[in-house]
């Protein structure tokens, strides 16, 4: 008898719930879905932000600005919003050692894409610039697969082939027109940004982005606007539309830049790449609709494969470290 009281008792001292454990739980899966929400509102605002602050950046090529100076500009203001914020909120500027240097290596990186990205818009058309730009996260699954970081699926796989192909239709190889140039530098942007959002993703470990940012947006600035006085580049648009286009450029960006790094921190870097593609939708709808530029059938047919590949390729792939 003492055996089965002591087998009902033990028996219901396990299958018992607990409502303080029950409402500890419900509270944390409230906070990661809470965190989820704002991850992804941050990504596509981000998204939306930057091809504003690419066509914004077009304007003022065409009215007097350089890639150069457009570079050098847009990373003053969100280190200067990123110092004041995070002096109101209490956080320390410092990071680590090994975090600081790398982020600052990050920050170099950026200010290469950067020039790449700007240059290459004043060079081909901007819907096709940011079609080849986000090319970035097939970059970076790659370089998450090398690393180890992740695992690259067959879908990623397919995803790459078919992205070339429609890439290969949405420049036109035999329509001519293009800058050889323009696309190379295209290509590089994607690579910079394949390394910079990969590599800061473990720098953050999904912690407060703002710092790192920081580091970046400081250094990136520095050396784009030594760079700019070296050459003696510096030139500001010559009228009212060209002002805006500048304004626009540096504004835009200081919020599509700290907010992207946000999201990367909350739901990581390949669901944060899945939500940009809002991106070159937007940016060919803008390069259309405000620049004038024309795309011809069998273009926009590759853009909307290449747009496919991309977001299917993301949407198959399964961070191991998620």
């Amino acid at each position: 008898m003492r055996s089965q009281v002591t087998f009902v008792i033990t028996f219901s001292s396990h299958t018992a719930r607990d409502p303080i454990n029950d409402k500890k739980a419900t509270r944390a899966m409230s906070t990661d879905r809470s965190r989820d929400w704002a991850g992804i509102t941050l990504a596509l605002a981000s998204a939306v932000a930057f091809a504003l602050a690419n066509a914004s950046a077009s304007l003022a090529y065409r009215n007097g600005s350089n890639a150069l100076t457009i570079a050098a500009v847009r990373f003053v203001l969100p280190t200067v919003v990123l110092i004041v914020w995070l002096q109101l909120s209490g956080v320390k500027l410092r990071l680590p050692a090994r975090d600081g240097w790398t982020a600052a290596t990050l920050g170099a990186s950026a200010a290469v894409y950067t020039l790449a990205l700007l240059s290459a818009i004043g060079k081909i058309p901007l819907g096709l610039a940011i079609l080849i730009f986000y090319l970035f996260p097939l970059v970076a699954a790659v370089i998450l697969r090398v690393c180890g970081w992740e695992k690259l699926s067959w879908p990623m796989i397919a995803g790459i082939v078919l992205a070339l192909v429609g890439l290969a239709l949405a420049l036109d190889p035999h329509g001519g027109g293009h800058d050889v140039t323009g696309v190379a530098l295209a290509f590089a942007a994607a690579l910079g940004l394949g390394i910079v959002v990969t590599v800061s993703s473990r720098v953050m470990r999904a912690g407060d982005s703002r710092p790192v940012t920081l580091y970046m947006a400081a250094v990136a600035g520095v050396l784009l606007i030594a760079l700019c006085t070296a050459l003696g580049e510096f030139q500001l648009p010559q009228n009212t539309i060209g002002w805006v286009g500048f304004v626009g450029a540096s504004g835009f960006y200081a919020f599509a830049l700290i907010a992207a790094f946000m999201s990367i921190a909350m739901i990581g870097p390949m669901r944060s790449s899945l939500l940009s593609y809002v991106e070159p939708v937007t940016a060919t709808g803008l390069g259309i609709a405000l620049l004038g530029e024309t795309l011809s059938p069998l273009q926009l047919t590759g853009i909307a494969l290449v747009i496919v590949a991309l977001v299917g390729a993301t949407w198959w792939q399964r961070p191991s470290n998620a």
